[in-house]
């Protein structure tokens, strides 16, 4: 599994708010994520055609990485089709009643507390017969 994480600019884990976490552009990890994200995708069904939808979050230059999850939050739901209200915080809430807290639950530091499907791709040879 390979972990693609946005770099934050240096201080943003002391205290900062999280609408205040600003983007770091020290290396140039946009290309290292969509350089990653074509060679594992590119062959794959339907990548071309969200492609146009995901390359500007590798190619505009956003300040704040609220800013940045969130229109990837927003462009994903309307790909599922789901209807949901954002809703925020002004604070902090270490136990939000009613909800349960997944922020922990995927790390590429652990080890997944859910089983996953298989995923098959079908490739043609070079006789155009699909292999799997």
């Amino acid at each position: 599994m390979l972990a693609l994480t946005v770099p934050v600019v240096k201080g943003s884990k002391m205290h900062t708010g999280v609408k205040d976490v600003k983007i770091s552009y020290d290396f140039k990890w946009q290309r290292l994520h969509w350089m990653s994200l074509e060679t594992c995708y590119r062959r794959s069904a339907y990548f071309e055609y969200y492609e146009d939808d995901f390359a500007p979050f590798y190619q505009k230059h956003f300040t704040y990485l609220f800013d940045y999850n969130e229109q990837l939050l927003q462009m994903l739901l309307k790909f599922i089709k789901v209807s949901l209200p954002l809703q925020y915080t002004e604070t902090y809430e270490a136990n939000y009643p009613g909800l349960a807290d997944y922020r922990d639950s995927i790390s590429p530091k652990k080890e997944f507390d859910f089983e996953q499907k298989p995923y098959f791709r079908f490739l043609r040879n070079v006789t155009g017969s699909l292999k799997i």
